[in-house]
């Protein structure tokens, strides 16, 4: 066996092989495409022709497009070997046609590969924002901040991070000495651990805020760092807390005098954000309600009740988890005597603001239950009334069955003998026909007789 087929002997090595030989492929097409690209561009800027341009795209898309069919068939090891070994340029082109759930591929590129292809200008997240407020005469000041050089000379009392990379997480930690988690591991918390103080002071608390917007409602978390005065927020996306927390301390002079105050405002806005959730709570179940209360309600209607009373239960059991935990985060907060007397008073009275909304939710929470059983009984009594109209109709063909078994037997042809068999049979269906008609009409006849009997009775 000679050396060349002895490379290929291992699993190990074949698979290499075939991930050199996929990179062979990828970099044919690659070049093939900027081939294209560098023979029509002089001609269309010489001689300005839109059909040369438009056929320099249509066979650049073809080239996209059995390379995207390529990358499709590859494992994610692949992929990952093939986007490490291309140059820059490259390695984009690739990753455009990858990026969509590429988490698999992430996991195995090393840390520079990962920054080059997301935390640079090229491909970054359109949820990542990093700002800063200083506070001017009064008010907060925002700015918005892309690199460490728009830090320079400013004193924040507050840095609201959504989406952070990785590296963006390190020069900000590394510039104002303090330690960004990951937003994405924030859930991975033990209860007990979400809140705490650090050795040096620096305060921790992990709470989950309320989001409630018309496709859904769901609670995102969020970490909230106090560190020498400066409030440090990191999330994964936007929340309507954070944009009303930023509007009203950019409008209104001496809102906020510190970190501490940023974070107490933030606590408030989201209990109020929670009022308002369950004042649509309240909406939806009236209007609910008036359904529930018809006389008439069909089948189709009452999974559509059902279907909102679930959504109401949904966004309340949220609102009073949202609630519960920034209750918690208060009181850790009061015991930690990390606040000053003013600020132990703004806390004392968003703790009573919760407790007057811990009142709304249990009374939605009993509404949304008798809605739900108001539905069901709803749903019984029609199809206690499907029962009874198939009871009618065993009742009424009872009688008629045994007549056609009388019709089908010997006996009858005996009966009708000497009769001609079309007036006999004729005669036996009329009779048929009677007798379910009388039938009905008895049952019609003691049914009445026993809807007025209760009437006149109701009415003494």
């Amino acid at each position: 066996m000679g050396e060349e087929n002895r490379r290929f002997t291992t699993p190990e090595a074949l698979q290499q092989g075939i991930a050199d030989v996929h990179l062979s492929e990828v970099r044919s097409l690659l070049s093939l495409q900027k081939r294209v690209e560098e023979l029509v561009a002089p001609l269309v800027r010489e001689q300005g022709t839109p059909n040369l341009d438009e056929a320099s795209v249509e066979i650049q898309q073809q080239y996209r497009k059995e390379l995207r069919q390529k990358l499709k068939l590859m494992p994610p090891k692949e992929v990952a070997y093939i986007i490490e070994a291309l140059d820059s340029n490259e390695r984009l082109v690739v990753w455009d046609e990858v990026k969509e759930g590429a988490d698999p591929i992430l996991a195995l590129l090393p840390d520079e590969v990962l920054e080059e292809l997301i935390d640079d200008s090229h491909y970054r997240n359109e949820k990542t924002s990093i700002t800063a407020f200083e506070l001017r005469d009064g008010r907060l000041r925002q700015i918005a901040v892309t690199s460490p050089d728009d830090l320079k000379g400013v004193r924040p009392i507050w840095v609201d991070l959504i989406a952070p990379t990785k590296k963006i997480r390190g020069w900000i930690g590394s510039m104002y000495d303090v330690e960004i988690p990951d937003p994405g591991g924030l859930t991975d918390l033990e209860a007990s651990a979400r809140f705490y103080v650090e050795d040096d002071g620096e305060v921790h608390l992990h709470s989950d805020f309320l989001l409630d917007t018309r496709e859904e409602s769901r609670n995102v978390p969020v970490a909230l760092i106090l560190h020498n005065e400066v409030l440090f927020t990191v999330r994964s996306e936007e929340l309507p807390v954070f944009r009303l927390q930023r509007a009203r301390a950019r409008t209104r002079p001496g809102y906020v005098t510190d970190g501490k105050d940023v974070l107490l405002d933030l606590y408030a806005a989201d209990v109020e954000y929670s009022a308002n959730a369950l004042e649509d709570v309240y909406a939806g179940l009236e209007k609910v309600g008036t359904q529930v209360l018809r006389s008439r309600i069909s089948d189709s209607e009452a999974a559509e009740i059902l279907a909102a009373i679930a959504e109401a239960e949904d966004l309340n059991g949220r609102t009073r988890r949202s609630v519960l935990d920034t209750r918690r985060a208060l009181s850790f907060l009061l015991r930690g005597k990390v606040l000053s007397d003013l600020q132990h008073n703004d806390v004392r009275e968003i703790l009573r603001d919760i407790e007057s909304l811990d009142g709304h939710t249990a009374f939605l929470f009993n509404k949304i239950n008798f809605l739900m059983d108001a539905t069901d009984s709803a749903i019984n009594i029609n199809q206690n009334k499907d029962i009874k109209r198939l009871t009618i109709l065993s009742v009424v063909f009872m009688p008629i069955n045994v007549l056609a078994g009388i019709g089908g037997m010997s006996e009858f042809s005996m009966m009708t003998q000497g009769i001609p068999w079309p007036i006999a049979y004729s005669g036996f269906v009329a009779a048929m026909v009677a007798v379910g008609g009388l039938t009905y009409a008895g049952l019609r006849f003691f049914s009445n007789r026993k809807t007025r009997s209760r009437s006149h009775s109701g009415a003494l």
